[in-house]
């Protein structure tokens, strides 16, 4: 009588894995956009400009309309932290008042520094009454004199004794918000039209394309200034602000519509579209679903690099007087008091709100080429 022996076995190889780790575009995406340094320090400061246009009324020292005509043209103060003046360290936040002359020849008021006179400075200080976003009404400000009476200039004052740095913050949500509203309104008109004559061809593409190449035939800045130079002087702030924004809409959108025209008219012989037809998918579902997402690398590169664009336009409108007029206050409107050479070799900090224009500028076009980079499948 045999017997076997059952060997029993093992089996040395590893187990297959019974899932694979996946990740949405969206996720993708931002990996890719923090590995990009600059665009994630353009970012952080693009995110901080518009968190100031957001709370501008709490973080503005003084109202954009309070004057003193005391300290015409008075130069920045310093903000010390440290008062070391009678042999010891105090901590406390001030800055030292002005003594002035007044040449009898030109007339022109000379500031020195008092350091006599301290002005005391605190954070979250009672000032002028604002309405934050027009709904909750409030008096508090980021900081302030503890004396209504006294001045305080960390950014100095222009011909009027207005407070520099109070205006730029408040220039900043006009400035950044023409940016958004214009590049919306742009990319609105220039995807949709676009869209339309790529999508369907034939005689509406036609027609549309004439259109597009009439606009984009007419010289931009003399069409700018001719449009803005047209508006009624009867307008009040609010309509200039939306008629300054749609002419720069409505001559930003054309670039955007050939760009997006082609694409369609190359995707409508892609295999994805064609099987997309047959699964019985409707036109709308189609180009938003399926034709649109195919170059959103493009469509966000053009986004961002086109608020930066819309920015410099209103800003040289009002600069030029044709934009923007007061008393509504922009960083164009800011600049208005630049154009004077004489005046800028006195009071350069007049230029100060041209320094913000280019850091905001430059911090929106490195999130836009990080963001290009980013969502651009054939650069992972």
């Amino acid at each position: 009588m045999t017997t076997t022996e059952e060997i029993p076995t093992t089996d040395s190889a590893p187990k297959a894995a019974t899932g694979t780790a996946t990740a949405s575009k969206s996720a993708l995406v931002w990996r890719g956009f923090r590995k990009h340094r600059l665009a994630m320090v353009g970012l952080i400061v693009s995110v901080f400009i518009y968190l100031v246009a957001a709370f501008a009324e709490f973080l503005a020292p003084f109202d954009t309309a309070d004057h003193d005509a005391d300290h015409t043209y008075a130069p920045p103060q310093r903000l010390h932290i440290l008062d070391t003046s009678e042999g010891r360290v105090d901590l406390g936040l001030y800055v030292y008042g002005y003594e002035t002359s007044l040449d009898p020849e030109t007339l022109e008021t000379t500031y020195e520094v008092d350091r006599s006179e301290k002005i005391d400075v605190r954070f979250f200080d009672d000032g002028p009454e604002y309405e934050l976003w027009g709904l909750i009404p409030s008096n508090l400000h980021l900081i302030g004199p503890v004396d209504d009476d006294q001045p305080m200039y960390l950014w100095g004052a222009d011909e009027n004794g207005r407070d520099v740095l109070s205006r730029t913050i408040a220039g900043t949500r006009v400035s950044m918000s023409i940016g958004l509203v214009g590049v919306a309104l742009a990319f609105l008109l220039g995807i949709t039209l676009g869209g339309v004559s790529g999508y369907l061809g034939g005689r509406v593409d036609t027609v549309l394309q004439r259109v597009v190449e009439f606009f984009m035939s007419l010289p931009v800045l003399p069409l700018w200034l001719g449009l803005a130079a047209a508006l009624p002087q009867s307008w009040g702030p609010l309509q200039r602000y939306f008629a300054i924004t749609v002419i720069l809409a409505g001559i930003a959108w054309t670039d955007l519509a050939r760009v997006t025209r082609g694409r369609f008219l190359s995707l409508r012989e892609e295999q994805f579209v064609t099987a997309a037809i047959i699964d019985g998918n409707s036109r709308p579902r189609l180009i938003f679903r399926h034709m649109l997402p195919s170059f959103t690398s493009h469509l966000i590169a053009s986004l961002t690099l086109s608020i930066p664009g819309m920015i410099l336009a209103e800003t040289a409108l009002s600069f030029l007087g044709l934009g923007l007029q007061a008393p509504v206050v922009s960083w164009g409107v800011l600049l208005q008091d630049a154009q004077n050479i004489r005046v800028v070799s006195s009071a350069p900090w007049l230029l100060l709100p041209g320094g913000v224009v280019v850091l905001a500028i430059l911090a929106l076009n490195f999130v836009g080429d990080g963001l290009r980079d980013a969502a651009d499948p054939y650069r992972r």
